[in-house]
């Protein structure tokens, strides 16, 4: 445990140190999500049958930026814009400085088997697959190519599993975001474009260890596998995978920030969302009313029910003991009150369920909320 304990704190002071000079400056109200196109300069990634992994990575990660720019109220910015060679610790920074919402880092896969092909994406965690351990070391491995890594990295050696035993999940409250976020991109992928999937999966990756808010790595395919390589060599398999990887971080969006979707959209809902852990980066300031409803029915895609815990005029860390335990706390703050929410849901049985849990941690007055129509509900 002290060494776990060592091990994080060193690694919590690395990132820490040094500004990078990146592309853009966050704006307040803005969905921020910050793009990381893998490998670069020096550092060409996977290659395979003349595909090379930075290349395709640059390419689809502008792609993704395009269509999110697009989009209303989001702020997007990049790692690197070009062939250029940025140190695997400074690429999360950009992400922290920027106080970002979400961090998305995009590779491509190979082995020296060329038959095995898929999407999938990673999420933070400690693996105990060997096959996953090795993708590990192999994105890891990009610190060997940094000047005075031994130095900047307190002799982290991600070619040593005891090494990667060390990367403690610095961002466990954002764990159950990430993977929420990767299942929709998989989900995407297979759906939408009748993708091999390979699943979601919890990676010891430094990347997404040293970035503070939910972040996933995404392993577009393999370039070992020809066919999958050219597909994704192709400016139409770029922009298709883009279309896809925006598409979720849109859902995302919407999904977290209770705003409403179009009929397509809600059609594709889930009709139960599990608990799932929420960073809070910035206050959430909610102009709605809470009042009283009765029987209040919220169809998927035009509302979300929330556990109303507690109203105070002190403003509370969603993180704070007073929350016994309770995780995914989010706030209002209207007419000089905070009022502190647990969990949300779609589907009105699985809110029972979490009411029911909020009693049982101590909030014996805690009752279900809806947020529908840019109003707040009592259910009662």
């Amino acid at each position: 445990m002290r060494f776990l304990n060592t091990i994080k704190t060193c690694f919590s002071t690395l990132f820490i140190f040094g500004v990078l000079n990146v592309f853009g400056q966050s704006e307040s109200n803005k969905f921020v999500v910050v793009l990381d196109a893998g490998h670069g300069g020096k550092d060409p990634g996977n290659s395979y049958h003349g595909f090379v992994e930075k290349e395709i990575a640059l390419k689809t990660t502008l792609k993704v930026g395009k269509f999110l720019e697009n989009e209303k109220d989001f702020e997007v910015t990049f790692t690197r814009k070009t062939d250029e060679f940025i140190e695997l610790v400074d690429r999360p920074k950009v992400a922290n400085k920027l106080d970002a919402h979400l961090f998305v880092s995009i590779h491509c896969n190979s082995v020296t088997n060329q038959v095995p092909s898929g999407t999938e994406t990673f999420v933070m965690g400690l693996s105990r697959a060997n096959m996953n351990l090795e993708v590990a070391k192999k994105e890891n491995s990009v610190i060997f190519l940094e000047d005075n890594y031994k130095t900047k990295y307190k002799g982290f050696d991600p070619n040593k599993p005891e090494n990667l035993v060390g990367l403690k999940i610095l961002q466990e409250d954002n764990l159950y975001s990430s993977i929420s976020l990767a299942t929709t991109i998989q989900d995407n992928f297979t759906n939408k474009l009748s993708r091999k999937t390979r699943g979601v999966k919890q990676q010891p990756l430094w990347v997404l260890d040293a970035a503070k808010m939910p972040g996933v790595l995404i392993e577009l395919g393999f370039l070992s596998n020809k066919q999958e390589g050219e597909y994704l060599n192709s400016d139409e398999g770029q922009t298709e995978m883009a279309r896809q990887i925006a598409n979720a971080i849109i859902h995302y969006k919407k999904m977290y920030f209770n705003e409403p979707y179009s009929q397509d959209e809600a059609k594709e809902i889930k009709p139960v969302i599990k608990k799932t852990v929420v960073e809070q980066p910035k206050e959430i300031i909610d102009s709605a009313v809470s009042t009283p409803a009765e029987n209040v029915k919220v169809e998927p895609g035009q509302g979300i029910y929330k556990i109303q815990l507690f109203a105070t005029s002190k403003k509370r860390d969603t993180y704070s003991k007073d929350f016994k335990g309770l995780k995914d706390i989010s706030f209002t703050f209207e007419n000089g009150l905070y009022r502190y929410y647990y969990g949300k849901s779609y589907d009105l049985e699985y809110a029972k369920k979490m009411n029911s849990e909020a009693k049982s941690h101590g909030f014996p007055d805690a009752f279900i909320v809806v947020f529908a129509d840019g109003k707040v509900s009592a259910l009662k």
